[in-house]
């Protein structure tokens, strides 16, 4: 056996492979953190410092004197506004129409996304969900000017439509009775293909595999939908609803403000549009800190009380 056949070749140490490894995680780690970091700051410099300002709900607040220089009051603001009856009925308000949201605004795009799904033409599909989508990138103003011109009395379109059959024009914007109805609708309108985006995700990452054994085992399209479709969809449902229960003492300004007008306040008139007129209308800027802090602090409670029945029940929740 020839000397070169005899040497037992030796392996080569082994590559400690666990440091590569470790810094390619660290390259990575730092590469996250430096694309979130403008986020993180410029959330920091914009909700976190500003919050400072929250001690002048305890103060009589003076733009001549600052935030520091003004006078202690302790809870005068807060009991100022919890014995006023013009802000229990905005509270009224503010919760009705919430609540008039989440039984027809939060289910409309769940209804409206089961039912695009069923839309077998991908082409037309593609078509209804992009039309769907349009809306929400219409700024409140539009869409409020959408409104007026399409219920006037003399010019609109729906009141020309009840003239064809005798009935005289109705003047929706200025009606109490359906006014709150009008603005559920203007919103769902505007965001019902935009906020059903999710739920179109959670159904396209469902295994087509279970509605090909569903239909052998004789289930059909209907029973599929609440057998295998709603149950994947409802931990999405879960996370979006304990979200906008906790907002429920909150309207958006923009949609409340633009629509309503004097003859509708009675009804219509909510908390961020009250804040409004007391902030800026009437400078009353610690009575109006005293009731957007009271208003993010029950929204808060409500979410972990919410979140905390939510795990409770159903074993799903926020965190």
């Amino acid at each position: 056996m020839s000397e070169a056949a005899s040497v037992v070749t030796q392996p080569e140490p082994a590559m400690n492979i666990r440091p590569k490894k470790r810094k390619v995680r660290i390259k990575t780690l730092i590469a996250l953190y430096l694309l979130v970091s403008p986020m993180v700051i410029l959330l920091f410099i914009f909700k976190y410092i500003p919050m400072y300002g929250v001690i002048i709900a305890f103060k009589d607040f003076s733009v001549y004197k600052g935030i520091l220089g003004s006078d202690w009051v302790g809870f005068k603001h807060f009991e100022y506004f919890l014995t006023d009856e013009k802000f229990w009925q905005v509270m009224r308000n503010t919760i009705i129409i919430n609540c008039y949201d989440i039984i027809f605004g939060f289910t409309a795009p769940i209804i409206f996304a089961l039912l695009a799904n069923e839309i077998y033409q991908k082409t037309f599909k593609r078509v209804v969900q992009t039309i769907s989508y349009l809306p929400h990138f219409l700024s409140w103003i539009v869409v409020a000017g959408i409104f007026y011109q399409f219920l006037s009395p003399e010019t609109g379109m729906f009141n020309r439509f009840l003239g064809l059959f005798g009935i005289e024009p109705i003047y929706f914007m200025t009606e109490p009775s359906i006014f709150r109805g009008i603005l559920v609708f203007a919103d769902i309108w505007k965001n019902v293909g935009w906020s059903a985006i999710l739920y179109f995700a959670v159904i396209a990452g469902i295994d087509s595999h279970l509605y090909d054994a569903a239909w052998i085992d004789g289930a059909g399209r209907f029973r599929q939908v609440f057998v295998i479709t709603l149950p994947h969809m409802m931990p999405m449902i879960t996370l979006l609803f304990l979200l906008r229960l906790a907002h429920i003492f909150g309207i958006g300004f923009d949609r409340v403000f633009l629509m309503q007008n004097p003859l509708v306040y009675d009804v219509s008139d909510v908390i961020s549009t009250y804040v409004y007129r007391l902030g800026l209308e009437q400078a009353q800027y610690s009575l109006t800190t005293a009731i957007g802090l009271t208003e993010s602090v029950l929204g808060f409670v409500l979410l972990i009380g919410s979140n905390w029945l939510s795990k409770r029940i159903s074993g799903m929740g926020l965190y």
